[in-house]
């Protein structure tokens, strides 16, 4: 299932964002994962838009895909990205909205379930949950690691001399595995076209420097347990989550957590053989719980 999705600009033309569904219908807040942009959710929306009657507004966060970078000298710690989503529904009139988030945009959309109770109804989580976090005794090296790369000057952004180059090497360098098809809507909204013909990365490159500080575990699971929102947690069987120590006791330390464990790796709601599965879980659990 495919429906083009219209583009929106956002927060004074600060944030690009992508919308599929009617103005009108009740929408939800699409948060994407770290390096990726709003096309993560290009597979999976017209899906949920058609079953669900909703609208969801995806988002690229500062930095990513189409939006604006951070002004020089500031840096892209996980908490300035709930400004993105709060300037997002203030923008669209939201007081309240369902958000649906991949990995990092998990992470961010926990924070603000967590902090901010009265906006969020309800958390869909896609192979995320919680934040990567640092033990309170590697607080000094993750700072040195930080400010030294924060120091040093950032690398040049990446040129290829076509798209499919330009996805190829986000195959080959993924944090996570996946495959070309997959990678190719993400790499797509991620790429211009420079006045030679080359293909350049729109991703800010600073996002690939080590954060100065990170929330210690123990915030974390003090983040997880004030969520009031329910949770619908959907992991790959390949995916970040699983059976890891970290993972099981996130899981314990949300208050109300549904979880489906469904075959794909870390971008299932991408990939072709298993965003249908991804959908009918979301949809029927909307269903339940409406």
């Amino acid at each position: 299932m495919s429906a083009a999705p219209q583009s929106l600009s956002l927060a004074d033309g600060r944030l690009a964002a992508l919308s599929w569904g009617q103005r009108d219908a009740p929408t939800w807040l699409a948060l994407h994962g770290w390096l990726d942009n709003a096309a993560s959710f290009t597979r999976l929306a017209p899906h949920l838009v058609s079953t669900l009657g909703i609208r969801i507004v995806a988002i690229d966060f500062r930095g990513h895909g189409h939006s604006v970078h951070a002004p020089a000298g500031s840096d892209y710690a996980l908490w300035d990205y709930t400004h993105d989503v709060l300037d997002t529904m203030d923008d669209l009139g939201l007081e309240q909205t369902t958000l649906l988030a991949h990995s990092m945009g998990a992470a961010v959309a926990c924070l603000i379930a967590a902090a901010l109770p009265e906006k969020v109804a309800q958390l869909v989580l896609l192979d995320g949950l919680g934040a990567l976090n640092t033990p309170p005794e590697e607080t000094v090296s993750q700072l040195r690691k930080g400010v030294i790369a924060h120091r040093r000057s950032s690398s040049r952004t990446p040129r290829y001399p076509d798209l499919e180059s330009a996805v190829a090497a986000r195959v080959a360098g993924g944090v996570t595995p996946l495959d070309s098809i997959t990678a190719m809507p993400l790499v797509e909204r991620n790429t211009q076209i420079t006045a030679d013909g080359k293909v350049q990365m729109r991703t800010d490159s600073r996002l690939l420097k080590p954060s100065l500080v990170r929330f210690t575990p123990q915030q974390v699971l003090a983040v997880l347990s004030e969520i009031r929102a329910p949770v619908l947690l959907i992991e790959g069987e390949r995916g970040i989550l699983g059976e890891r120590a970290w993972a099981v006791q996130a899981r314990q330390a949300v208050p109300t957590l549904a979880r489906h464990v469904l075959s794909g790796g870390h971008h299932l709601h991408l990939e072709p053989q298993a965003v249908e599965r991804v959908a009918d879980v979301i949809s029927r659990e909307h269903c339940l719980a409406s």
